[in-house]
């Protein structure tokens, strides 16, 4: 049997910024992650909390699509809502050590939220 740590701890991250407990998200994340977002590079926690917070606030819904992990990494696929964007798929892979996020890859298309800033 598989350990999922990395998995239950991604998952206890997801659904804390998706039920707006931001706070609580933050708990998770290491003081010095990495994030490679479609934006670019960040560093540090509150370089990452200027980065999502934000998009937390404007979260309207999310769905859970997939996800799996391992001892270290897990993978979380899923779809939001947004007052701006009506259907915002994203994904998420995390590097985990001692219960703490030290390394995020986020891919979502940008495009919906340029089309709606244009509109």
């Amino acid at each position: 049997m598989t350990d999922r740590t990395a998995l239950v701890t991604a998952l206890a991250y997801h659904r804390a910024w998706t039920g707006h407990d931001f706070e609580l998200a933050m708990t998770y994340v290491a003081p010095d992650i990495v994030v490679d977002a479609p934006a670019g590079r960040l560093e540090g926690a509150q370089a990452f909390r200027a980065f999502m917070g934000p998009f937390e606030r404007m979260l309207t819904a999310s769905e859970l699509v997939a996800a799996f992990g391992d001892e270290e990494t897990a993978v979380l696929m899923y779809r939001t809502e947004t007052v701006v964007v009506p259907d915002a798929p994203g994904a998420e892979h995390l590097t985990i050590h001692n219960g703490l996020i030290t390394r995020m890859r986020i891919v979502f298309d940008r495009l919906p939220f340029e089309a709606a800033r244009k509109a």
